[in-house]
């Protein structure tokens, strides 16, 4: 232990004596480091960190899929629920959830609530306590009990300034569920649910599209459940038995999948999937993470790469010291030890700056919040991530330091201490075979450096393409607002008309409002809705259904939108009242593929065969989804109101907006108002997840340039300096300065090209996994594999030209008077 406590005393003396090359190493090493540390946070929190519920590994989800027919994922019934819950030989204990939006009224104004709508054995499931009162009781999960709610910590706290006697009183919700009082709107709270407990969107996301559950009411089902087969609205969730493994729960439920598609004649692709609930929450973020992961420890390895050479060029420095202590009797492992103490030293100091580095990185992600990252409130620098931290420092300063320092303890006595420890030409120089290994490092540097410049070529053409894609409407100056309902009761179509139809002429009139409109699911929006339809002239092959996108809208909302007609006319509202001939409008992708070479106009859709649908016009199609996603067909109802309102701003949209949301409040305080954002912003934010990955993959990529073409300049300057001799000699003997200059650029472009060709390969090897990340563009792209290369063969040649002019001024005297 001394001696250990010695060599840590020297090596602070040795790095403090070299405090510039100190300082540039344990920056690079700060930024590898770093953001290494960042994204193993987020590895850590979305897939190393078990979720916060008892055995939480056996918590699934259930999820409908219907591939052939562009389902990919869809909500169970309960008819299904009963179904799985009376077969299925998986499952400890299962739930059914819904979601839903609706307003608590107080004082005759509305607040939106967020509700969850469930059987009490959820609570159950992920291991619920109550705060105060208690928690919903499996009496309460079928009809005819007294209407309760549960309330979550945060709306407590929010809307109750967590008052707990507000516990055994009534509030008045509309929109959620049968209440009790006249108004069948009263539910009394029966108890508050603990901070720890968990559920949003992440956990469960609903067909309501909420994002924080506020309350939770039961949800009773009777004995019809059963055959309420196509109300495909629901969440289920369940707890593997103890030693049941998820293929076998899939497996068991694929087979009552299987007998239901054939009891309910559903599409010959309809299954039901069980996926973990932690997969489900990390969705498709995984593979990104892990790509980016893996870029930032390929920066790392650059940055190992670039230190070490540093530490190979400082090591041709001190080959007097190294001979004077070893003519001293010390051996080759007493000074390797030491060499690898300050190697030791340098990865703790990087590591240490490295947090620092993924403090300021997590914050910068947190402040930027790209969309994409589930369960960011839970993504810290904890214990795990600082035990990774450490060992990444200690294993970086092992791995820069011990080639150095086994190369240092490989000395000529003899060489190193005659004429004041002078290199002769085999100790440097372009004849020498002491610079392979810093050409070697060098290589694989340009090799990982195009790597990651590649992959981050790739990602930039991709989203390059994809802003290019036409979303079907323009969103320049449209401001968007979700509503909910009116608290006044609606009996029918004309009481609707009654109500909201002023509301709307008076949202129109607003100042700064040219066009207004109204839609039940939004572009961009987590909003959804589709269903079964019937097609004149089109009938179903044996296990082949049609599921398409259906939507309300009312009828100057194509207009507001500036949504093409292709064919046929716009609503009007002569189609509004209940008595109006039902007419519907789909969409130009619908029409192509049913009646591709006719008119669809006047064609005939239906759900009832007895309310048969004429098709009165055709608009262009609209990316709902993502500009990225082949979306449904969609047809279109006309609609009185929506729960999107949108309009078009000759103004300043927020402004409108603004005066549009007040105008609403005075018109109906009882219906909230929320979610307001342009159509513009809706759609860059869509993009969130493309240029998020592009954004961190090219800055990854660009730092990992800057080392390449440091540590070509390093090697190519270390020539020069150590081949001074050589350099004159040559110049002595007649050589052209140009000759000079294009015999150091010819060790540049030796180095880097040797670089670009393993790059290359290595490159057609990994990019392969990005495949998935990539939108109309070839995981072997020829114009990125042709473009990037030149680049960098271009940057390192600037970095290998500012040694070569330095070359070129030599003085064949000074070079060779001391020889």
């Amino acid at each position: 232990m001394p001696a250990f406590f010695e060599d840590l005393r020297f090596a602070f003396r040795t790095l403090r004596r070299s405090a510039g090359v100190t300082l540039v190493i344990v920056a690079s090493l700060a930024i590898g480091i770093g953001a290494n540390t960042a994204i193993f946070s987020v590895v850590n929190a979305l897939l190393l960190k078990p979720l916060p519920y008892p055995d939480a590994d056996r918590l699934v989800v259930l999820w409908l899929r219907s591939p052939g027919i562009n389902i990919p994922q869809d909500w169970p019934s309960p008819g299904q629920y009963v179904d799985l819950q009376n077969e299925n030989r998986s499952f400890a204990e299962m739930s059914i959830s819904q979601g839903r939006s609706g307003t608590l009224i107080v004082r005759d104004e509305a607040q939106r609530v967020e509700a969850l709508l469930t059987s009490s054995s959820l609570f159950h499931l992920l291991g619920a306590q109550p705060l105060y009162g208690r928690l919903l009781r499996p009496d309460e999960d079928v009809p005819g009990q007294p209407p309760v709610v549960i309330l979550s910590y945060a709306f407590w706290k929010r809307a109750f300034n967590a008052d707990p006697s507000v516990v055994g009183t009534v509030l008045t919700f509309n929109n959620l569920a049968q209440g009790g009082g006249d108004g069948k709107n009263q539910f009394e709270v029966v108890g508050v649910l603990g901070p720890d407990f968990l559920m949003n969107d992440e956990i469960m996301p609903t067909v309501a599209s909420i994002q924080e559950m506020d309350v939770f009411l039961p949800l009773p089902f009777g004995a019809d459940a059963a055959n309420r087969r196509g109300d495909e609205n629901y969440n289920l969730m369940a707890r593997l038995k103890p030693g049941v493994t998820i293929t076998q729960a899939k497996a068991d439920v694929a087979a009552i999948a299987a007998r239901i598609r054939e009891k309910d004649k559903r599409d010959r692709t309809f299954t039901i999937d069980v996926v973990p609930l932690v997969e489900s929450v990390v969705g498709n973020v995984k593979l990104a993470v892990l790509v980016v992961l893996g870029s930032v420890a390929l920066v790392l390895l650059i940055a190992c790469a670039n230190v070490a050479n540093l530490l190979l060029t400082r090591a041709t420095g001190r080959q007097k010291e190294v001979a004077v202590r070893t003519a001293l009797g010390a051996n080759w492992q007493r000074l390797v030890r030491q060499l690898l103490t300050e190697s030791l030293l340098l990865g703790l100091l990087g590591g240490a700056a490295g947090l620092l580095v993924a403090g300021a990185a997590l914050d910068i992600v947190r402040s930027i919040n790209p969309g994409n990252i589930p369960r960011l409130e839970a993504i810290s620098v904890d214990g795990m991530v600082l035990a990774f931290t450490f060992a990444v420092s200690i294993v970086t300063g092992v791995l820069f330091g011990l080639a150095p320092a086994l190369r240092a303890t490989r000395i000529d006595l003899n060489t190193s201490l005659k004429a004041g420890g002078r290199n002769s030409a085999g100790d440097g120089g372009f004849g020498s075979s002491r610079r392979r290994l810093r050409g070697l490092l060098v290589v694989a540097e340009v090799a990982i450096s195009l790597v990651l410049l590649i992959g981050a070529g790739l990602l930039v053409r991709s989203f390059a393409h994809l802003q290019q894609v036409s979303p079907g409407f323009d969103p320049g100056g449209v401001i968007s607002m979700r509503v909910g309902p009116s608290a006044h009761p609606v009996q029918g179509r004309a009481d609707s008309i009654a109500l909201y139809g002023p509301i709307a002429e008076a949202l129109a009139a607003v100042p700064g409002v040219t066009m207004r409109g109204a839609v039940s699911s939004l572009p961009f929006t987590s909003s959804v809705g589709w269903g079964s339809i019937n097609v004149e002239g089109w009938t179903p092959a044996p296990g082949q259904e049609l599921q398409v996108d259906q939507r309300s809208a009312t009828p100057d909302y194509f207009r507001t939108m500036k949504i093409p007609l292709m064919q046929g006319r716009f609503f009007t509202d002569a189609d509004l009242p209940a008595d109006a001939q039902q007419v519907c409008i789909i969409d130009e992708k619908f029409a192509k593929r049913f009646w591709p070479n006719s008119d669809a106009v006047g064609k005939h859709l239906w759900g009832d065969p007895k309310q048969p649908m004429t098709i009165v016009g055709v608009v262009g199609t609209v990316k709902q989804y993502g500009l990225d996603v082949d979306g449904r067909i969609v047809f279109y109802r006309p609609g009185i109101w929506g729960g999107y309102q949108v309009a078009r701003a000759s103004s300043d949209p927020a402004t409108v907006g603004a005066a549009m949301v007040k105008k609403l409040r005075e018109l109906d305080p009882t219906i909230s108002v929320f979610d307001v954002q342009t159509m513009s912003d809706r759609l860059d934010r869509s993009l969130a997840r493309q240029r998020f990955s592009t954004v961190m993959l090219g800055a990854f990529a660009a730092f990992a340039l800057l080392l390449a073409v440091v540590g070509v300049y390093g090697v190519i300057s270390h020539l020069v300096s150590q081949g001074a001799r050589d350099i004159g000699l040559r110049m002595a003997l007649g050589a052209a300065r140009g000759r000079i200059l294009l015999m150091v650029l010819r060790q540049g472009l030796e180095l880097t090209g040797a670089g670009v060709i393993l790059g290359l390969l290595l490159a057609a090897a990994l990019t392969r996994v990005m495949a998935s990340l990539l939108f109309n563009v070839s995981s072997t792209d020829i114009a990125t594999f042709a473009v990037v290369p030149l680049i960098l063969i271009a940057t390192a040649m600037v970095a290998s030209y500012i040694p070569a002019r330095r070359a070129m001024r030599v003085d064949p005297v000074v070079a060779l008077r001391d020889e």
